[in-house]
């Protein structure tokens, strides 16, 4: 069966039959898959797929996904059939946990997982839930969701604040649900990335991430909480270094 041809609603584009790799792009909280528009279609081997999670965008009439868990277990049970050839996660922030919960919901399944999850601006599973947009009251949410609105090239009007901040609720909610004990180790190689000039969530906060796999390697780049909506150079140098290692050691 070609799966380009089946309609995926956890993606917002349908991935390509011949692609040799596919890096997952998972949008944080509040937000949908239009958060990545400003990346491109492709970095090194790896064609960019785009997550789009229920609830929002062109998916705004579904239920919200409410945990973790069920994320992982519906975002696998769609993409499934995609996941023959070598593949990656990127999450930010939030969607870094996600992204986690999808490798673990892999691993325990006995599928095939992430040959790499690229963990930006989040702490490590059991050093949270962690954040302070955790405690905002709704007013305070609007501020910073219009802010982020902003960051993403667009203009905040009040419809739209009023939208986005029942799925920020209900995204922090599944935040706050998720709470680990200690470190689960993953068979997924782990790509710690801090930002320099983040007051979310500083570098030095992100070590725990070193008990979650046998291979951890941690990069800190200038910028921002925001500086990833970009795709900045530094940022897409790393990844692509990292994936195109990857694709190398598989077929040698």
């Amino acid at each position: 069966m070609d799966v380009t041809a089946t309609r995926r609603p956890w993606l917002l584009r349908k991935p390509t039959a011949d692609s040799t790799y596919r890096l997952f792009l998972l949008p944080y909280s509040g937000v949908g898959a239009s958060m990545y528009a400003r990346w491109p279609a492709r970095l090194g081997p790896a064609e960019v797929c785009l997550v789009q999670p229920p609830g929002r965008e062109n998916r705004f009439r579904e239920p919200h996904y409410g945990r973790y868990e069920d994320y992982a277990a519906a975002l696998v049970d769609d993409i499934r059939p995609l996941l023959d050839r070598p593949f990656a996660f990127f999450g930010h922030c939030s969607s870094a946990l996600a992204g986690f919960a999808t490798a673990l919901h892999l691993q325990r399944l006995g599928l095939p997982v992430p040959d790499r999850l690229f963990v930006s601006s989040e702490v490590a599973p059991h050093d949270g839930p962690y954040g302070r947009f955790l405690e905002m009251d709704d007013e305070a949410l609007g501020v910073e969701l219009a802010g982020l609105i902003r960051a993403m090239g667009g203009r905040p009007q009040p419809d739209a604040i009023e939208v986005g901040l029942g799925v920020l609720r209900a995204d922090l909610a599944a935040n706050r649900r998720y709470v680990f004990p200690e470190p689960v180790r993953l068979a997924t190689a782990i790509t710690v990335i801090g930002w320099t000039d983040d007051r979310e969530i500083r570098p030095e906060q992100m070590v725990g991430w070193r008990a979650y796999s046998r291979d951890v390697r941690f990069v800190t780049l200038r910028g921002n909480h925001h500086a990833f909506l970009t795709a900045p150079p530094a940022l897409r140098g790393e990844i692509m270094r990292d994936l195109e290692r990857t694709a190398s050691d598989a077929d040698t």
